[in-house]
Order: C-alpha cells, then sequence, then structure tokens
C-alpha cells in the first residue's frame, strides 16, 4: 500500500463552491479506477477550524503502478496541472490499514495527523500501530503510513461524523474507493 497526498491551497475569498462542483461533476471518473485502493476528495475550508481554503485529496494505492499511471500514465493529474498548476505530491510507504466501526457509513470528515520520527523508527510505528482508533466510534478506517527521507509518520483517518480528534482537518465531498476491499488490513510486512 502506498499513501499519497497533494494540497492546493487557495485564495482566502476563493469560492469553494467551484471545488464541490468539480468534485460532484468529476469525482465519480475513479470510482472504478485500477490499483486505486480509495480517494478521498478532502477540502479545508478557512475560518471553519483551518487558517486557509485548500483542496486537498488523499489516495491509498494497492502498488506503485496505479499511482503511476495516475501520476504519468494519462490517468486523471494532468487535469490537476491543467487547472491549478502542478502541485507537490507528498507520498508515503504503508505501515497498516484498519477499518473502524463506521465502515458501512459514508465518511464525512477525515483527520491527517504527522508526527516527526526522532528516535528508534521501529518503536515508532509499533507505538502508532497498537493506537489506531480503530475502535473508536465513528472511524470509517484509518491508515498509517511513514515518509523514510523526512522520517515522518502519518495517521490518516475516515469519519463518519465530526470529530475533535487532534491532526489536520478536512470535509469529505466524495470517497472513490474501487479497490479498499483488496487492500490487506494489519500491518504490511
Amino acid at each position: 500500500m502506498h499513501a499519497m497526498q497533494y494540497e492546493i491551497t487557495l485564495p482566502a475569498d476563493y469560492d469553494m463552491d467551484i471545488i464541490r462542483e468539480r468534485v460532484a461533476t468529476r469525482g465519480s471518473a475513479l470510482d472504478d479506477f485500477d490499483g486505486l485502493g480509495l480517494k478521498a476528495y478532502l477540502i479545508r475550508e478557512r475560518g471553519d477550524a483551518s487558517p486557509v481554503n485548500q483542496y486537498a485529496p488523499f489516495y491509498l494505492w494497492q502498488s506503485p503502478t496505479g499511482m503511476n499511471r495516475f501520476l504519468w500514465g494519462g490517468g486523471g493529474f494532468h487535469n490537476i496541472v491543467r487547472d491549478f498548476g502542478r502541485p507537490s505530491v507528498r507520498h508515503w510507504t504503508g505501515v497498516a490499514l484498519e477499518h473502524g466501526p463506521a465502515r458501512m457509513r459514508q465518511p464525512l470528515h477525515a483527520t491527517r495527523l504527522t508526527e516527526r520520527i526522532d528516535g528508534d523508527p521501529a518503536a515508532a510505528v509499533a507505538d502508532a500501530l497498537s493506537d489506531l482508533q480503530t475502535r473508536t466510534p465513528g472511524v470509517h478506517s484509518t491508515a498509517l503510513a511513514v515518509d523514510p527521507f523526512s522520517w515522518e509518520l502519518v495517521r490518516f483517518t475516515l469519519w463518519a461524523e465530526k470529530t475533535e480528534t487532534a491532526g489536520d482537518h478536512y470535509q469529505v465531498l466524495h470517497l472513490s474507493s474501487p479497490a479498499l476491499k483488496q487492500i490487506p488490513t494489519g500491518r504490511h510486512w
């Protein structure tokens, strides 16, 4: 599993209904994208627990093949580049995926919590694995991933209801999850 996210920060006075309309009319294009575990179409709005307006989709890929096809094989990223310019794409190596009690409900919110790994990476990952919040009411699913270049651990959680959990908060406009069931749960080694 590979996790990926890019963030498109928009002007403070940007009409976020433009992004909502974009997702409403184009979001289903990846509902059957081969190799895509999930794409959560996410936004943050300035003043709503966020300092910025932002379109920030988050992806889980089964393998690099689907991710590569999306990014430079004509799979859709060219539309983002055409409409907004080329954003930096963050990506992480998948460590674990777990589903929560709200797995069958539509996620409405998401959180991304990033932590720097300063000590032993194995200990940090083990600690994060033991605290995936998968039994917390409202959790749809949680992915844990690591960037071994910057030694950053990311915990991405989809929620069926609003939460006050730590991290960056997003609204989920649409969820494409064509191969989420094919990504194994538990740790990925």
